[in-house]
């Protein structure tokens, strides 16, 4: 009989010693550190050390190995790796201009495509694979966001707003299912009290209001700047 693989973040912890379950890996230590100094040296704004900050929660903190436990979990990690990490580190660094387009469709194909039940499954029993999962999803949200930044408020608008559309629905997707997709979490949300039809559903929730309301917010605040700068001449 084949052993069944641990994530990378660990075995399905328990809710009596979850938080005790830190992942010290020393590669991942020393990616941060590196980070950390590349912001002082860089002279990097607070967004920049909020990012990094994150990171350390997503990757280190007990909410790693959490994540090994729910889909929901996992869903919130993706959904601050993608939504808040991805704009905060993109905000330290200069925004590139076109293919806005492109990278909005871009992330959003990634987005799907490894929350696909048998890509989920492939990235929790391989740790390589788990890694390619995660660079790329905050690789490709990076560039989203460096993008929206480079680009006129309409058409950054309109990226935002359909980044939170393809969320949403997929969100929606999740929470409605008659039947659980995540095979994976067939016997690790039980001591959570939550079968692994309502973690997928909690998972779809948190993707689908919280998730692509980040998205909406950002949208709203763009275009409220733009309608305000575009009412200073008149007034003047």
């Amino acid at each position: 009989m084949m052993p069944i693989p641990i994530p990378y973040c660990g075995a399905a912890p328990f809710p009596s010693d979850w938080l005790t379950q830190w992942n010290l890996d020393p590669g991942v230590l020393a990616l941060l550190l590196a980070g950390a100094f590349v912001l002082k040296h860089a002279g990097s704004g607070i967004p920049a050390w909020i990012g990094l900050a994150s990171l350390f929660l997503l990757f280190v903190s007990p909410l790693c190995a959490l994540s090994s436990a729910l889909f929901s979990i996992r869903v919130t990690h993706h959904v601050i790796l993608t939504a808040l990490t991805a704009p905060l580190l993109a905000f330290a660094l200069p925004h590139a201009r076109g293919r806005l387009a492109a990278w909005t469709l871009a992330h959003a194909a990634i987005f799907w495509a490894w929350h696909m039940p048998q890509a989920y499954a492939l990235a929790l029993a391989n740790d390589a694979v788990y890694w390619a999962m995660q660079a790329s999803l905050l690789g490709s949200a990076i560039c989203l966001w460096r993008a929206v930044r480079g680009a006129s408020a309409p058409a950054a608008v309109a990226a935002l707003l359909a980044t939170m559309v393809q969320m949403g629905l997929l969100g929606a997707l999740l929470t409605f299912s008659g039947t659980p997709l995540y095979g994976w979490h067939a016997a690790t949300t039980q001591a959570w009290g939550l079968t692994p039809l309502a973690d997928q559903q909690l998972a779809g929730l948190i993707m689908w209001v919280p998730g692509s309301g980040l998205y909406l917010a950002a949208a709203l605040w763009l275009a409220n700047d733009w309608l305000g700068e575009r009412q200073r001449p008149a007034a003047a």
